[in-house]
């Protein structure tokens, strides 16, 4: 093994001793091994980090660009380089952090598409419906009363434990990123979702895993998604609605009905309230359309 791919191993495995998700160790592991490969022509052994200057990041930054990839994409693999630069120079492995002089690519700002509160509820409602036949239905209604209900990320939903919930306070304790968690309510209809699911759960397999899938164990991210999906698709007849819509259209009409913002903040678990006040400018893009659409004044 190349001491470039020895140190890229170390480094994941530092990560995980320090509790990273296993979203963010795929992420960078892909990010990290994309970029050996690109420093290992067929038949030459890759350099040593020591011998990888500027330079050559911007030449790996520039085929980045070539294959047009996004800017978004860019920013993440250029943050798995850094914090793995970061890592090497705290070990001592090089003198210099070439990375840290790499710009990032600005990515454009964009508002996240938020379907109305009719839309969404009748795609949460849609679970109950009979005719679909779907093997699991207590929990796919459950799944998206608490994405919509509580805002959760769809990772945070799938790793929730039976532990986690306060069942008489209707509180559920959800770890985010970083492992940091959070205390979240939930309303009447998750709690009557979460009742009708407990009564037909059953698994020997994963006791404390709350979603199962079909043979017993933790239901998967992918798994998670493709039962959104089913219901977008069959129930909301838009398929382009995801987990992080539900999550997005949470924040959204709380922030429409009166919340206060740094509320919305802790109930979604955003480190930064920047992050958060993009729900502002959402909210702004419909009252324009409200206007536009009734106000005598808004087309003359």
């Amino acid at each position: 093994m190349s001491e470039m791919a020895v140190a890229i191993e170390d480094f994941l495995g530092e990560r995980a001793r320090r509790n990273d998700s296993p979203h963010t160790l795929r992420n960078y592991g892909a990010d990290l091994r994309e970029f050996l490969e690109y420093f290992s022509p067929p038949g030459m052994e890759p350099p040593e980090f020591s011998g990888i200057d500027l330079l050559s990041l911007r030449e790996w930054l520039a085929h980045l660009y070539s294959r047009e990839q996004k800017p978004a994409t860019i920013r993440r693999k250029l943050a798995s380089l850094r914090a793995l630069f970061r890592f090497l120079s705290r070990e001592h492995r090089i003198e210099r952090d070439p990375a840290r002089l790499l710009r990032l690519p600005k990515t454009p700002k964009t508002l996240p598409d938020v379907p109305n509160t009719e839309v969404t509820n009748a795609l949460v409602d849609g679970a109950s419906r009979e005719d679909l036949g779907r093997p699991f239905p207590a929990r796919d209604r459950l799944l998206l009363e608490l994405l919509y209900g509580c805002g959760l990320r769809i990772s945070e939903a799938v790793g929730l434990n039976l532990e986690d919930f306060d069942r008489g306070e209707r509180w559920v304790r959800v770890r985010g990123k970083g492992r940091k968690e959070r205390q979240v309510p939930y309303g009447s209809k998750a709690a009557e979702a979460l009742d009708l699911y407990m009564g037909v759960r059953q698994s020997e397999v994963e006791p404390h895993a709350l979603f199962l899938n079909f043979r017993g164990r933790r239901l998967t991210d992918r798994g998670a998604r493709n039962v959104v999906k089913f219901y977008a698709t069959y129930v909301a007849g838009d398929s382009s609605i995801h987990p992080h819509t539900l999550r997005h259209a949470f924040a959204t009409d709380l922030l429409s009905h009166g919340a206060d913002l740094r509320a919305i903040q802790e109930l979604l678990g955003h480190a930064r309230l920047s992050t958060t006040q993009k729900y502002t400018h959402v909210s702004l893009v419909d009252l324009m359309r409200v206007y536009d659409n009734a106000h005598p004044k808004a087309k003359q």
